[in-house]
């Protein structure tokens, strides 16, 4: 019997030790660390925003999101940039990794604890070899779903 699992392809990068992912489709580029400009009034994971290419990209600092300690800026420190909806955001990540091609089904559903993250802002936990990936869904990170009352 011949099986038609789709294949995804992954961007693989650490944030505290852990590896995360998101799919490449949502990825339009991985940057250095850039200058950021600092906007007022706006929640602690927004760090500002950057000019990039003529694009004013708000950026979000995953660390903080995700309520994990601070760690200073390195020279591993990367900026994804990445399309949600409409929407063209950078999320600073301590270091990005890898690209991996993995199937669907190596795809897990969240389980209730996945280490420090809240498994609201999980997509599911890939399974590779002896490796651990926790897909984020960048929706929700954002938080960009409609609220109902």
């Amino acid at each position: 019997m011949q099986t038609t699992a789709q294949k995804l392809k992954l961007i693989i990068f650490e944030l505290n030790t852990e590896e995360y992912s998101i799919q490449v489709q949502q990825v339009r580029s991985i940057e250095k660390l850039l200058p950021i400009t600092r906007v007022p009034n706006v929640p602690a994971h927004i760090k500002g925003v950057i000019n990039l290419r003529g694009v004013i990209t708000p950026i979000v600092d995953l660390r903080t999101r995700f309520d994990l300690p601070e760690k200073p800026y390195d020279e591993r420190t990367r900026i994804i940039i990445t399309v949600v909806g409409d929407l063209e955001v950078g999320f600073i990540v301590d270091a990005a990794n890898d690209v991996l091609d993995i199937s669907e089904e190596s795809i897990e559903p969240a389980p209730e604890v996945v280490g420090s993250v809240e498994t609201k802002y999980v997509q599911g936990v890939v399974k590779i070899d002896k490796r651990l990936f926790v897909l984020l869904d960048l929706h929700e990170v954002l938080q960009l779903e409609t609220l109902h009352d």
